[in-house]
């Protein structure tokens, strides 16, 4: 059942949306418009990749977008220390949200210690710095148990999100998973939803299962619906 959008505001809704502009092609003038557009449309933040964070942190200066980006990406399995090096560039650089994946072979090996110091190492980088952390689980890759164990790993680590996918693997968010991982931490854990949201009842799906923040490119078709629907409410 879609969330009813006569009890959301605007900045209710574009608050959940990072937008995404990581697509390997992505040039500079790409990911300059896709700042304006954060930007016109007030999301969270932008997530660039690590080259990009520069630049990103330099247009929306003074907005209220912050900039996010990604650690380990899309693998997982730079080793902690080439993660705990991006994490602090991106930091030094202007990230102030990092969305770092798990190392997923080590997680299916069952080496949960390694998953979880992995993960913690990043986390302590960034809470020194003030950023907060996402921590991406790959779900395409793993059972429901597998899930349930990355999610507590991550919460045991002092990440701040628990986020499905990175949106490269053969599949992204599903509601059936989003449930799972809100039900798998504690209230001071988010949830983060990424691939395969590109519609505003999409967006009502994940925040109505438990996500307070959703990866997005189709950013604007998805913000425009929504500020046509309540015009037509009004």
């Amino acid at each position: 059942m879609t969330l009813d959008i006569r009890n959301l505001t605007y900045e209710q809704v574009a608050k959940v949306i990072d937008h995404s502009l990581l697509r390997p092609e992505l040039t500079q003038a790409d990911v300059t418009a896709g700042c304006a557009l954060a930007a016109r449309y007030h999301v969270a933040t932008v997530c660039v990749k690590p080259c990009h964070v520069e630049l990103a942190a330099r247009l929306l200066e003074g907005s209220d977008v912050l900039v996010s980006t990604v650690v380990g990406f899309p693998h997982g399995g730079s080793t902690t220390a080439s993660k705990v090096f991006e994490a602090r560039e991106a930091i030094a650089h202007g990230a102030r949200e990092l969305d770092m994946v798990i190392n997923i072979g080590e997680l299916l090996s069952g080496n949960d210690d390694y998953v979880r110091a992995d993960i913690q190492a990043v986390v302590e980088a960034a809470h020194a710095a003030g950023a907060r952390v996402k921590v991406i689980l790959e779900n395409a890759y793993l059972t429901d148990e597998q899930k349930v164990t990355a999610c507590r790993l991550a919460e045991q680590a002092g990440a701040d999100w628990v986020k499905t996918s990175t949106g490269f693997a053969p599949s992204g968010a599903t509601i059936a998973d989003l449930k799972l991982m809100r039900a798998s931490v504690g209230p001071a854990v988010q949830v983060k939803a990424a691939g395969g949201v590109r519609t505003l009842d999409a967006l009502l799906d994940v925040i109505e299962a438990g996500c307070t923040r959703s990866g997005a490119t189709a950013t604007a078709a998805i913000l425009d619906d929504f500020m046509a629907r309540k015009k037509a409410l009004a």
